[in-house]
């Protein structure tokens, strides 16, 4: 027996349950959504019943998502502008993503990580020891995946700067098109001014709300599954030193970030009143 299509479902009559679900608990029951017991008793039927109704429509009223609209009033033109450079990159120029991870935390368990077993998971403690925090400053070179970084004590224009200088050293006599968001340390007037006595470096900044159109925040994420968040670290020090190991295997081994949605699509979907929002978290 095959399973019912989209179609087929829309063409079923909805029983009570289903239609039940969909509105919110009386306000006596002090719930916010249902569970499947509770709809259960509020209808006189089984819990197989409801549970099999939701599972049948595709209905999980305890889930639910959060998003934020951006309000910038540039929102389509710098949509347009960082798709396009990902989708068609000037000719001899290098598309760099750059951004911070703030607040990174050294965190050292209080007893010693209990390592993987057959049929059971790496154990570790609950509660830790905090011995510091860092900045991790990442540029992301598109065409390759390659990363350079800087951990730095705080991220103030001085430090972006700072990392700002470093980038443009290690890509000398090349245009760098560089995307970042809306961080006031980003436009700070110091910043402002270096990119002025150096022409080849172009910056492109996403929109209010809509960072995630930088594509350093993936690497982001990666290092933090792949090296930080189960690590064990006795020191900022320490932490610093297994950021630096897992990026430079991560350069012998990176690829090419391939960006695919058109920036019209994204666009459909950006403005207040439609069905979804710019981002999503």
């Amino acid at each position: 027996m095959t399973g019912r299509s989209p179609v087929d479902r829309r063409r079923s009559t909805p029983s009570p349950s289903w239609l039940t679900t969909l509105e919110p608990p009386p306000v006596e029951l002090g719930v916010t959504h249902w569970s499947s017991r509770l709809l259960a008793r509020h209808l006189g039927v089984s819990d197989y019943t409801v549970s099999t109704t939701w599972k049948k429509w595709g209905l999980q009223p305890w889930r639910v998502q959060t998003f934020k609209f951006s309000t910038d009033p540039e929102l389509e033109a710098k949509i347009r502008d960082v798709v396009g450079l990902y989708l068609n990159p000037p000719d001899k120029a290098i598309v760099l993503c750059i951004d911070e991870k703030s607040q990174v935390q050294a965190l050292d368990r209080t007893a010693p990580v209990l390592p993987l077993r057959l049929g059971m998971p790496e154990k570790q403690t609950h509660d830790y020891v905090r011995h510091g925090t860092t900045t991790l400053f990442a540029a992301l070179e598109v065409a390759t995946g390659k990363i350079t970084d800087a951990s730095f004590p705080r991220h103030r224009n001085e430090e972006f700067l700072r990392f700002l200088k470093q980038v443009a050293k290690a890509y000398p006599r090349r245009k760098l098109h560089i995307v970042c968001d809306n961080y006031a340390t980003h436009k700070h007037p110091a910043v402002q001014a270096w990119l002025a006595k150096n022409p080849r470096i172009t910056m492109h900044f996403t929109p209010t709300s809509g960072s995630w159109l930088n594509m350093v925040e993936i690497f982001f994420g990666i290092i933090t599954r792949q090296a930080i968040r189960r690590g064990t670290f006795t020191s900022v020090k320490d932490l610093i030193a297994a950021i630096g190991t897992f990026i430079d295997g991560w350069n012998e081994r990176c690829e090419p970030f391939t960006w695919t949605k058109p920036a019209n699509d994204i666009i459909k979907k950006a403005v207040k009143g439609k069905t979804t929002s710019l981002a999503r978290h």
